[in-house]
């Protein structure tokens, strides 16, 4: 089904264009030799570890992750890389301040490498915990450091200049600085740190030599003295010694579009004595708000996936809030939106039960019949229009529900989820049942209340089965009474 799919054109938003673009990938394969697929290269940039990721962050990953399995439905060879940030990333975006995992070790007295090693795993956890997929590598930044200091140097004469604190790359010197920001309207220039000796205002660090008198847990050696990279340096070199330029796809959060992917395309453009940008397309999801406005990635007090879970909401339910919007919209994050995800999720879950009690076998049945195909089809469209997965999930929903012969139904459904990722082959309503911390009363509690009050409406003693549901929901128990596979409940 994937290799039929890669005849629908794949459109995608660029940000440098503004447009929707037909995806063309760099390196096409062989026409026709399934055994060597058109690749698609995609770099997204990682986060810096230097505590917890909050959900807004945890967008940015859902978002790639769909990017890279539509890529893969549609029947190309995905080669993606994900950075990983412990050193050069400053407490501003707009490249000021202190590096963020120095300013964590000295706050927490660990080290910066314990701490970048800590989080790291905090976030791959989360990642797993939101089904998201592997990348084909990850790229840890003090990894490269020594590849960072030959890729300045060699643009240090013609594009770069030294002042007292560090290297500074003038940004004149390559064409078009600030095009995807549309920084002349965005304001993305406005909020770049003020230094003395800076030629543009818009001039950013490649190096920042560590001042006098001081000691950083992370520094190297380099030609402007002992210190650290600049963080946009990173992304350029990883992204370069990974995928090879020009690569395909490069992603991230909509706030990277202001600042820290100009300034990756200007040292791309330097290094490769070229106006391209280093990517073919530029992609952004937007932003997770609340109500009161956008999420601060710094915030001393942010959700994270870890409190979702704590207060009784499968992770899986928030990948699914992510789908139900498009990427390039804001998301507005609250208890009730999570809750009908859940909703929605368990439903989905049961009707997956359900269906699994139909099918006479597991393998698929032959052709496929023109109402399961047609329905493929619209969704396999709907995703090739830039991810729409809010268009995607309508129509699932409606393969679900639909009056299809079973087999052909499950093997539809196995292979669009390899696109959802919402594990709903293997995912149950009892998973989906997450025990919130607060929770004191046990399952076995639960379940010994309900088959009394089930006993209680057989017998038609409707004060005892009021009591019970009272008593249940005294202790935070809902009871679904409209469950049409039994009874069901959850810890509210």
């Amino acid at each position: 089904m994937a290799a039929a799919m890669i005849d629908t054109p794949l459109h995608l938003f660029n940000s440098l264009t503004r447009q929707l673009e037909e995806f063309r990938p760099v390196h096409e394969g062989v026409p026709g030799d399934p055994a060597q697929p058109p690749e698609a290269r995609v770099y997204s940039c990682g986060p810096t570890v230097y505590n917890y990721q909050h959900i807004g962050n945890m967008r940015a990953y859902v978002f790639a992750d769909t990017l890279g399995r539509v890529l893969s439905f549609k029947g190309y060879q995905l080669t993606h890389v994900i950075n990983i940030t412990d050193v050069g990333h400053l407490t501003s975006d707009a490249d000021a301040g202190d590096d963020k995992m120095e300013k964590a070790a000295a706050l927490t007295g660990k080290t910066a490498w314990y701490i970048a090693a800590f989080y790291t795993a905090e976030f791959k956890r989360d990642l797993k915990w939101l089904n998201v997929t592997d990348p084909a590598k990850w790229t840890v930044a003090t990894d490269y450091v020594p590849a960072m200091i030959e890729y300045a140097k060699s643009i240090a004469d013609k594009h770069c200049y030294e002042l007292d604190s560090g290297l500074y790359f003038d940004v004149s010197t390559v064409p078009e600085y600030g095009r995807l920001a549309r920084a002349a309207t965005d304001e993305g220039e406005g909020r770049i740190e003020e230094v003395d000796g800076k030629r543009h205002q818009a001039d950013f660090a490649i190096w920042r030599k560590t001042p006098p008198g001081e000691t950083r847990q992370m520094e190297w050696d380099s030609p402007w003295g002992r210190g650290a990279p600049g963080w946009h340096l990173e992304c350029s070199v990883m992204s370069a010694a990974e995928l090879e330029m020009p690569f395909d796809i490069h992603t991230g959060g909509i706030d990277h579009r202001e600042i820290h992917h100009p300034n990756e395309i200007a040292q791309n453009q330097a290094h490769e004595c070229s106006a391209h940008t280093g990517a073919n397309i530029w992609m952004h999801n937007n932003f997770l708000i609340d109500r009161g406005g956008k999420m601060s990635k710094s915030a001393g007090e942010f959700l994270r996936l870890q409190l979702l879970v704590d207060r009784g909401y499968h992770p899986l339910a928030y990948r699914l809030m992510c789908l139900q919007a498009h990427y390039r919209r804001e998301l507005e994050f609250s208890w009730e939106g999570l809750g009908g995800a859940l909703v929605r999720l368990k439903r989905m879950v049961m009707a997956v039960e359900l269906l699994r009690k139909k099918i006479s076998k597991r393998a698929f049945p032959g052709s496929e019949s023109l109402p399961v195909k047609s329905r493929v089809q619209r969704i396999g469209e709907a995703v090739a229009d830039d991810l729409n997965t809010p268009v995607a999930l309508m129509l699932f929903e409606g393969l679900l529900g639909g009056n299809i012969d079973p087999d052909e139904k499950f093997h539809a459904i196995e292979k669009l989820d390899e696109v959802l990722g919402l594990n709903l082959l293997s995912l149950t309503r009892t998973d989906l049942r997450i025990r919130p911390k607060s929770a004191t009363i046990t399952e076995t509690e639960i379940e010994a209340i309900l088959a009394a009050r089930k006993q209680a409406r057989a017998a038609k003693d409707f004060a005892t089965s009021d009591r019970l549901r009272d008593e249940l929901a005294a202790q935070g128990v809902e009871v679904m009474d409209g469950d049409p596979l039994g009874w069901d409940w959850k810890l509210g």
